[in-house]
């Protein structure tokens, strides 16, 4: 490897790393609305519970904040998967019997909550300040970017290939056209003797510990975390990617996180060469203002996504 290819292989493998992670986050998003049809506006919450959870578990111990107990990272991620489905549960205890629009109030409620904690109780969280000495992953390989940058590409895709593969599986297996059938029509699904409340609550639950997960490996990846990370606008891009990709369909979540995420990267590139460094704050607007453009666009011209779900017919055969 010569020396002129380190710097862009290592922003390429950074630049991947994040996709996969927003893809993670995409996909179980996919799980709650593309197979169930829970509309979820609170995705930049349970993102925060995963990545808080872990870092508390494996950070040293810190003078003045509680948690640093110095656990595996192994263990941090899967803490976060617990503690973000548990309250995924708990939240669609609470409200999945309601309509779809007490839902939504409430996922939301949920991710305001969790940012507003994340900024206040600075004795758990660090505050504003966030929580630092995150262990990362290939940690020894950090005075090396490129190899750093590519082993994390892949671990994360290896993460990303078991989560893909166990999805596809429960999408064809009976619990996963259980959650299609109730999408389509919960009275005939009640009919058959299926109880929509428990299967909603189990796929809400299930793409809410996805979600943690995904907070968890970006936390550990970057070895900080912050509230301001986990804003509205992460919201907005993941339903943007899952909506662009193709709701319901998994390998479109994953093409929709990787294009979004392209154009919200490329635009953040032009933003600060066109624009003085005195309006990039002011001009960070455009990144978003991107997003809904192709969004737009992508809804007039492909309304079902790049990739648009398939339609079961069988357990053993499929059709576009």
């Amino acid at each position: 490897m010569t020396f002129d290819l380190v710097g862009p292989i290592a922003y390429a493998s950074f630049f991947l790393v994040f996709a996969l992670i927003n893809a993670i986050v995409c996909l179980g998003l996919n799980v709650q609305w593309g197979q169930t049809g829970l509309f979820n506006v609170g995705v930049a919450g349970f993102v925060a519970i995963g990545a808080y959870a872990s870092a508390l578990l494996t950070t040293p111990p810190s003078q003045g904040r509680l948690g640093g107990f110095a656990l595996p990272i192994l263990v941090g991620w899967l803490a976060a998967m617990v503690a973000s489905g548990a309250i995924s549960a708990f939240v669609g205890a609470l409200t999945l019997r309601l309509r779809a629009d007490y839902l939504a109030i409430t996922t939301f409620g949920v991710a305001v909550v969790v940012q507003l904690l994340a900024l206040n109780a600075q004795k758990l969280t660090g505050g504003a300040f966030g929580v630092a000495f995150i262990p990362r992953p290939f940690d020894s390989l950090a005075s090396m970017p490129a190899l750093y940058d590519l082993a994390n590409l892949a671990l994360v895709a290896i993460v990303v290939g078991v989560i893909y593969v166990a999805l596809e599986r429960l999408g064809r297996s009976p619990w996963g056209r259980v959650l299609r059938a109730i999408r389509e029509d919960e009275r005939a699904a009640m009919a058959l003797g299926k109880n929509p409340a428990r299967y909603r609550l189990q796929a809400f639950a299930l793409g809410g510990a996805l979600m943690g997960l995904a907070g968890a490996i970006g936390a550990h990846f970057i070895g900080f975390i912050a509230p301001e990370n986990y804003t509205s606008s992460l919201t907005f891009q993941v339903w943007a990617m899952l909506v662009i990709g193709g709701s319901g369909n998994n390998l479109g979540a994953i093409i929709g996180a990787g294009l979004v995420w392209a154009l919200w990267s490329a635009s953040g590139l032009i933003i600060a060469d066109l624009v003085p460094a005195s309006f990039e704050a002011r001009a960070a607007a455009l990144r978003i203002i991107a997003i809904g453009v192709l969004l737009a666009t992508m809804i007039v011209v492909r309304p079902r996504g790049l990739i648009g779900e398939k339609a079961m017919v069988s357990r053993h055969l499929d059709e576009e």
